[in-house]
């Protein structure tokens, strides 16, 4: 059975994963002022941040609607036996909701609500793709991506709140009061939405080994095939400090260091960072 693996620009995995396993990328609209952009195509995190430096407001990402998800599957299938399709969380857009609309048309699309987003989204579509690779069915993939989904484990550390600030989910007195107290909160992904979780005081680069720590440390029910670090720009001293406290910590096989795309990114800013891996 020749299988499609597809996924929602959400998913922040590397060109370089993208290209190894053949995933179709289906990229949300990113509008920025007047003008619409789609995400990681002709528009990346770092183009945001210049707007935003300029005076510019944040950007507004926009689902794929319907009609999108039906040209995508009706174009795969031409070529593959079925299409499994992962969405970003139901709990932050209505990707999800399209694309089940848009798959009642074909008998050989199967859609997967994630429950996460960057690559806790990707995790799941990296096993969606290693899965078709070794041969199995369409309907087997699918249930273990279902029952995978809320084994995994996604969160990130924020060094600054100006964009949570900017975008309403953080007020001016918290952001302020959070710099003052040199507070560095903790963002998790549970049960499909967001919320913070522990908050860390002091020197970044101290708050990232403790992040990290807490995530990983005596930890006898993780997967170790995998472990994201993803990230929305952060500088090579902060990537060298999280991968060396993981590999302290735990003997994951594959450490994959990703950036995050224009979703993430338009919501944490810059200097956010997270380590995304799969529960027993």
């Amino acid at each position: 059975m020749k299988i499609k693996i597809t996924s929602d620009s959400t998913c922040d995995l590397s060109p370089e994963q993208i290209a190894k396993h053949d995933i179709g990328i289906l990229p949300l609209t990113v509008t920025m002022g007047d003008t619409n952009h789609l995400d990681g195509v002709d528009i990346k995190a770092d183009d945001i941040y210049a707007h935003v430096a300029q005076g510019g407001g944040l950007p507004k990402t926009s689902a794929n609607n319907i009609g999108q998800y039906q040209e995508a599957f009706e174009t795969y299938l031409k070529e593959y036996d079925a299409v499994i399709h992962l969405n970003i969380s139901s709990g932050f857009s209505s990707c999800y909701q399209n694309a089940c609309l848009a798959a009642e048309d074909f008998e050989n699309v199967y859609i997967i609500d994630s429950f996460n987003l960057s690559t806790g989204h990707g995790l799941l579509v990296m096993k969606a793709a290693e899965l078709a690779e070794s041969g199995m069915d369409a309907a087997a993939i699918v249930e273990v991506l279902r029952e995978t989904a809320g084994r995994v484990d996604a969160s990130f550390i924020l060094d600054k709140l100006e964009y949570l600030k900017m975008g309403g989910r953080c007020s001016a007195a918290a952001a302020l009061g959070a710099n003052l107290l040199k507070l560095k909160p903790c963002i998790e992904v549970k049960d499909g939405k967001m919320g913070v979780g522990k908050k860390y005081r002091g020197a970044f680069e101290k708050c990232l080994k403790e992040y990290i720590t807490d995530r990983l440390a005596d930890r006898e029910d993780l997967e170790l095939d995998r472990i994201f670090i993803t990230h929305s720009g952060v500088s090579e001293e902060w990537l060298k400090i999280a991968e060396e406290t993981i590999r302290e910590l735990q003997p994951f096989k594959e450490i994959c260091i990703t950036r995050a795309g224009c979703t993430v990114s338009s919501h944490c800013g810059p200097d956010t960072i997270g380590v995304l891996y799969i529960r027993k």
